[in-house]
């Protein structure tokens, strides 16, 4: 998933951060925010000689969470012992719009029932939800977290089958990469955790992925992921291929739902770390019960074919 950091000028940088419960809910989210991030190091880039993308980062040139981007925050792909490689901009960017849909499930509760639509990304994406006083602050929050992280699954879904940001640059070769599921999910669930913090959005998100990156054991320089990416070309990715072949990577990670395990360079399998993505509320029903999602696909992507009818 490659992102371009201009769209956020586009769309409003909300000035209610020292309070996430109130954001305010007037444009989608854009599907597009940050600048990052294609696996791989230095890998070429077709029709353009002795030019080579590397998007790595290391942890001290993180910079501070900024709600939808900004040009004083950095992200990139850094390798972590327990949770694999982090892409702090997907991370980034699934917080960042689990705290958007709070907001719009927080001004609408009252109303019990709304729809809005969430923009286009390989088809008209809208949402119907339907919610009760009954409700909490986590509840509310646990729902926009499952919601954020299913938006994100239909992206790898849309731009698997053609969909993209620039007309004619296919963006497969970034589709169901190997961190990107986890680094959505966790983003979720520090999200989840900032929303609920009675301190600032912002300020919180910069504490909670310091607390994560010292968990997952991220490691220390630039050069140490670029030595972890190293280890598994010709395994996970190639080098051989140039942007935007889909042929960079060589494996991808498809089974994204229920609970995710990061996958390590050390064992080139599964590592004992766990996110599960949000599905029951403590008044023990479903948070698929309170909100459908629909996407009125394009021409791009093989409804017919998936469903297994050519009609």
């Amino acid at each position: 998933m490659h992102y371009f950091n201009i769209i956020h000028l586009l769309f409003p940088i909300f000035s209610v951060l020292e309070n996430p419960k109130s954001f305010s809910i007037s444009k989608p989210p854009p599907r597009i925010i940050r600048t990052c991030c294609s696996f791989g190091n230095e890998v070429g880039l077709a029709g353009i000689p002795f030019v080579k993308i590397t998007e790595i980062i290391s942890p001290e040139n993180v910079g501070n969470h900024i709600y939808y981007g900004g040009k004083k925050e950095k992200n990139g792909i850094i390798y972590s012992k327990k949770g694999g490689f982090l892409d702090t901009g997907h991370l980034r960017d699934i917080a960042d719009i689990t705290a958007y849909i709070y907001g719009s499930l927080k001004l609408n509760i009252e109303n019990g029932s709304f729809n809005y639509n969430l923009g286009n990304e390989g088809g008209i994406k809208k949402i119907f939800v339907k919610l009760d006083n009954t409700l909490t602050d986590e509840d509310l929050a646990n729902i926009a977290g499952k919601i954020a992280y299913d938006l994100s699954v239909w992206h790898e879904i849309s731009t698997w089958n053609g969909a993209s940001f620039i007309p004619l640059v296919p963006e497969r070769y970034s589709s169901f990469s190997v961190e990107d599921a986890f680094s959505n999910l966790l983003g979720v669930h520090l999200g989840i955790k900032a929303i609920l913090s009675p301190n600032n959005y912002e300020k919180e998100m910069d504490v909670l992925l310091k607390e994560a990156f010292k968990k997952y054991e991220v490691v220390n320089t630039f050069e140490e992921t670029a030595e972890a990416m190293d280890k598994v070309e010709g395994i996970w990715w190639s080098k051989k291929a140039k942007y935007p072949s889909k042929n960079i990577l060589k494996i991808r990670l498809f089974n994204i739902y229920g609970c995710i395990q990061p996958m390590l360079i050390e064992t080139l399998a599964y590592g004992t770390e766990t996110l599960c993505v949000p599905e029951d509320l403590k008044n023990g029903k479903k948070i698929d019960d309170y909100y459908t999602l629909s996407i009125k696909a394009n021409f791009k992507i093989p409804v017919k074919k998936a469903n297994g009818s050519d009609q």
